[in-house]
């Protein structure tokens, strides 16, 4: 399987060491990365066919790891 795009390394590359550190402290946060990892691993096998779904689901997986980000960046920011 080719690289998976998306990972929360790439999407905040600044915060690396914050977001280890806040998987290891918060366990809040750890669910959410992990969370966001497995959605975002399931939009990829859409994606790429590996796992083919319907348009509909593939857009609202879409739609879940976009609010997992966003709740992920409001930790990160604050």
């Amino acid at each position: 399987m080719s690289h998976t795009p998306h990972e929360l390394a790439e999407e905040f590359p600044e915060h690396i060491e914050k977001m280890h550190a806040l998987k290891l402290s918060d366990p809040h946060f750890a669910r959410l990365a992990d969370e966001y990892h497995m959605c975002n691993r399931e939009v990829h096998r859409a994606e790429e066919n590996v796992e083919p779904t319907d348009a509909l689901n593939e857009q609202e997986m879409r739609k879940k790891r976009m609010a997992l980000k966003d709740k992920i960046w409001a930790i990160l920011s604050a």
